[in-house]
């Protein structure tokens, strides 16, 4: 199906919920999304030691955490790279920059200054190409209205999945470590009892997939979404869809979709 104007989207949902498979089958659907991991674009900064890359790794190898500065500018970085931003009145940049001298006291947020980060410094783009979905950011309120200063979202799905059903399903979750096949014995049960259908040898579980460590996190979770919800809620763009399976939830988000961006040809 084609899009009619761009979709700027979140998905929100417990760990859990399926947030990745419903990013893999929208995108399916959908050809003119994409997909914009935060953290992808982390580790490929990193790896390409672009100089927010290397800010980035010195922080992480002392065990502090990326602020979120630094993850908003590589969201930057990434959609004016995709034409899908465009700087107003500010001189353009670019994190991949070979140019850009850094000495040893200089941070990131030195060479890029925050009143960059502005919503009026942007244009974006409404072509139906300039589709994407937001992958890992934001989490928090906080980030949201970090995020609010860059690019308007237009669409919030919540998935609303039931912690006891989540509980359940990573629980009977069964893996064969070497090539990462994963089987539930609730609905996708290997053909042999504790044994991988490709290759006969045993399946193992995930240390954390544990009921206390998964009730821990879904707790987690909660308190730190719901102030993200209101916000978004608050703004108009929140949409939430109820069920107990990706494949019950899949052909509601699908049918919510199409209706907000799909092409009245269609």
């Amino acid at each position: 199906m084609a899009l009619a104007r761009a979709a700027r989207l979140i998905l929100v949902g417990a760990p859990g919920a399926g947030k990745g498979t419903q990013t893999e089958r929208l995108i399916k659907r959908f050809p003119e999304l994409s997909s914009i991991s935060s953290g992808d674009l982390l580790r490929k900064n990193v790896r390409e030691r672009t100089p927010l890359g290397i800010q980035a790794e010195s922080k992480m190898k002392t065990g502090a955490l990326v602020s979120d500065t630094m993850i908003l500018r590589l969201i930057v970085n990434e959609l004016t790279k995709r034409g899908w931003i465009t700087e107003n009145s500010i001189r353009p940049y670019t994190v991949y920059s070979t140019s850009l001298s850094m000495g040893a006291n200089t941070t990131v947020d030195h060479v890029f200054m925050p009143s960059a980060m502005r919503s009026d410094n942007f244009t974006h783009s409404d072509d139906p190409a300039a589709s994407f979905i937001l992958d890992g950011f934001p989490r928090t309120a906080t980030q949201a209205y970090q995020l609010d200063d860059l690019i308007p979202i237009n669409l919030v799905i919540n998935i609303d999945t039931p912690s006891d059903i989540i509980i359940d399903r990573i629980c009977n979750r069964w893996v064969h470590a070497p090539s990462g096949r994963v089987y539930n014995t609730t609905f996708n049960a290997p053909r042999v009892k504790g044994k991988d259908d490709v290759t006969g040898e045993s399946l193992t579980r995930r240390e954390d997939d544990k009921p206390e460590v998964w009730q821990a996190r879904l707790k987690a979770f909660k308190a730190t979404s719901q102030s993200l919800l209101e916000h978004y809620d608050k703004l108009g763009v929140l949409w939430t869809v109820k069920g107990n399976s990706s494949d019950e939830i899949t052909p509601k988000i699908v049918a919510e979709f199409g209706k907000r961006f799909g092409s009245p040809k269609n």
